[in-house]
């Protein structure tokens, strides 16, 4: 479910992230999408890039939403 930002949770959290899980480096609600800055709770996160440490909203952003990929 994505968040609209007006509702957002309060705190932002922290991650790493690891090729099949997170680690909570602070604790917080959600995470930000590294292409569309939508708050992204903590339940609902599925893709990110471990090589960047970058969270995304959805397979298409992750796949194909990033500034890098739009060109290929």
């Amino acid at each position: 479910m994505i968040v609209p930002l007006s509702l957002a949770p309060r705190t932002e959290a922290v991650l790493k992230y690891l090729p099949a899980d997170i680690e909570i480096l602070r604790e917080g609600d959600f995470v930000r999408c590294a292409v569309t800055g939508q708050a992204i709770a903590l339940d609902d996160l599925r893709y990110w890039d471990v090589a960047r440490q970058q969270p995304f909203v959805s397979a298409a952003m992750a796949f194909g939403g990033h500034p890098r990929n739009r060109n290929k």
